[in-house]
């Protein structure tokens, strides 16, 4: 089985959305026979500047800054409830294309999932910036990814039309936000939904494995 799942690094939703997909895994007894795999979505495309994320969802939504941080504070309860611990009061909201970039790139290091680990964590928990190719690299170091492949992925042009893709397949698929996951191009998930709608969509989908296979 192939869990798809998009999402953007500094989407909140999609690292509470990912702790739900593993946690359902845990109980899951065919977990060795799935595989998930990263697919990129920006949320904000367009952004060309890091900028204060209080700033920027103020005017993206016409809310106040003080809105706006009762909204962030209400997410940091989900996540706590998660086991995650977020930290939203310095975030900068900036352009994640390269970030994609590097991820998609990583499968073929067989890291993508601790990267996209890494990622989440030092912009969600450890208030870390994930925008430039210093931040990046940085962050692939961690995870044990060469820094000189890193850096020559980045500096390269590589991987661009994949992310385009990924944006594109995203759309066909009927999805307009993350996170969004799709177990065997079959059944979708929108959003980070409770733990028992996971639960329930990986049965059914390997129950239609197994129906096929017959």
């Amino acid at each position: 089985m192939i869990i798809d799942v998009w999402a953007d690094i500094v989407c909140p939703w999609c690292f509470i959305g990912k702790r739900r997909l593993e946690k359902a895994l845990e109980t899951f007894p065919h977990r060795d026979q799935v595989t998930i795999r990263h697919r990129a979505f920006q949320l904000q495309p367009d952004i060309k500047e890091t900028v204060l994320t209080k700033s920027y969802l103020a005017e993206k939504y016409q809310a106040s800054v003080e809105q706006v941080t009762q909204m962030q504070a209400n997410v940091c309860a989900v996540a706590d409830g998660e086991g995650l611990c977020y930290n939203l009061d310095a975030t900068f909201s900036g352009n994640t294309f390269d970030a994609h970039r590097l991820l998609l790139w990583s499968s073929t290091e067989g890291k993508q999932d601790e990267l996209l680990e890494a990622l989440f964590s030092n912009y969600f928990e450890k208030s870390l910036a994930v925008f430039s190719h210093a931040d990046l690299v940085s962050a692939a170091v961690g995870v044990g990814i060469d820094a000189d492949k890193a850096d020559d992925l980045l500096t390269s042009n590589l991987y661009v039309d994949e992310v385009i893709a990924d944006r594109n397949l995203a759309s066909q698929l009927g999805a307009t936000g993350v996170p969004f996951f799709v177990f065997d191009m079959k059944y979708g998930i929108s959003g980070a939904q409770p733990l028992e709608a996971f639960i329930q969509t990986l049965e059914s989908a390997w129950a239609d494995e197994v129906t096929a296979a017959k």
